[in-house]
């Protein structure tokens, strides 16, 4: 496969990946155990993929001082995200948490055309804008009366706004330096030492089913989430940030048509316009 071509090929299995994750992800937690241990677990899929992606570059670790800190500031700009986001969902409604998170790319791409000098063609500047589009209305979870109090969760929610787009651009920038397995190993450490934070948001006084539909199913399920993790840094080292994180952030397209399929869910109008939109930008954006 030609290189110029590696972006979309990683870029895709990142957004089918995320997309089936997605459609799973909330089984084990329905099934009793928490989401908070579904990131221990996901956290421990990760090695695996680390030992793989090492593996192909003969264990070769990028191990200087530079390296160290950008791969690890990567690793803690999106594990850390999801710690705040198990937060802000706590103290806040999912239906406005949801689509202000959906929405960094918008940041990513700004840093990205600023800092990075990246530039595309009207085409793909026309799938850019229609991918952001549809993000926010395939984010939007069904609406439920939440009770809120104060504004820590809107804060939390643009903090995690903040941290994912950032991780994405330094994830690129990364990427130009040091190798993109180098910078999965350091999003796995990080991953595993903030797992004690996250065993401690757990509330143990609740049921927590430990058989096969809890940390055994979750690891099924949050394995697609870690390999989708590392080829997005496979289809940043080639792609540009700009058209490869708005493709995938299209991921909730495969997550709405498993729930078709599966679950029999029928999309409302809000859901089929997302869709829609989202063909078209895929189209566009994978030219």
């Amino acid at each position: 496969m030609k290189e110029k071509r590696l972006w979309l090929f990683y870029a895709l299995i990142t957004t089918v990946f995320w997309g089936v994750w997605g459609a799973f992800i909330e089984i084990p937690e329905k099934a009793g155990f928490p989401a908070t241990l579904g990131y221990v677990v996901w956290s421990l899929t990760m090695i695996p993929c680390s030992l793989f992606a090492l593996s192909r570059i003969g264990w070769k670790l990028d191990h200087d001082k530079r390296s160290v800190l950008l791969g690890s500031a990567v690793g803690l700009l999106g594990a850390g995200g999801q710690l705040f986001l198990f937060q802000a969902l706590r103290q806040g409604p999912a239906y406005i948490v949801f689509p202000i998170i959906s929405l960094y790319p918008v940041l990513t791409i700004f840093l990205s055309l600023v800092l990075l000098k990246e530039r595309t063609h009207l085409r793909q500047w026309t799938g850019i804008i229609l991918a952001i589009i549809a993000m926010f209305f395939l984010s939007n979870p069904q609406i439920n009366p939440v009770s809120s109090s104060g504004i820590g969760w809107l804060i939390l929610a643009i903090l995690v706004f903040v941290m994912w787009a950032l991780q994405a651009y330094a994830m690129k920038f990364s990427n130009n330096t040091m190798k993109a397995e180098s910078i999965f190993f350091y999003m796995t450490v990080t991953a595993l030492i903030l797992a004690p934070v996250s065993i401690a948001m757990t509330d143990f006084t609740s049921d927590i089913n430990w058989g096969f539909r809890g940390p055994w199913l979750a690891a099924i399920v949050q394995i697609l989430n870690a390999i989708g993790a590392l080829t997005l840094v496979y289809a940043l080292r080639y792609g540009k940030a700009i058209i490869v994180v708005p493709m995938t952030g299209l991921a909730p397209v495969i997550t709405v048509v498993i729930s078709l399929i599966v679950y029999g869910v029928v999309p409302g109008g809000i859901l089929l316009t997302g869709l829609i939109i989202a063909a078209v930008a895929i189209f566009l954006l994978s030219e």
